[in-house]
């Protein structure tokens, strides 16, 4: 797996995740906050939604993702997650499979041996399902 240290600019990313979090959270509706830099330099954040049936949550990497999807910019350069006490979450698989359709070259922050860590979204991701085309 290749990995690096965080910029200044995940830095920054990392407390925009947090602060949304901070903000919004909520016990029993909103436990996680994203946040993701395009490769334009905009920063979108949110919160996962849950719902008294679980199939219906959505994780805050897809809202996220969605709000730059409907700005037009969804080329993502780094996306994180934190729970609700600021500790940063690996995306689940349907958010890494998301991730990487969007923006298969992205980056997203993790912690990996008790540091944080930027790594491609691919490392995350080995063998991802691709549709064959006939």
């Amino acid at each position: 797996m290749s990995e690096t240290m965080l910029s200044s600019g995940d830095v920054v990313l990392l407390e925009k995740a947090r602060d949304i979090i901070r903000k919004r959270y909520h016990p029993e509706r909103h436990t996680v906050g994203s946040a993701l830099r395009t490769r334009s330099g905009r920063v979108f954040a949110a919160v996962h939604l849950e719902a008294h049936v679980g199939r219906v949550a959505v994780c805050a990497e897809a809202i996220a993702l969605g709000m730059a999807a409907a700005e037009g910019d969804t080329d993502i350069d780094t996306i994180v997650a934190v729970d609700e006490h600021g500790a940063v979450v690996s995306p689940c698989g349907m958010c890494r499979e998301m991730i990487s359709d969007y923006s298969p070259q992205a980056n997203v922050v993790i912690l990996i041996d008790e540091g944080l860590a930027v790594v491609p979204i691919r490392d995350l991701l080995p063998y991802k399902y691709q549709a064959t085309r006939g």
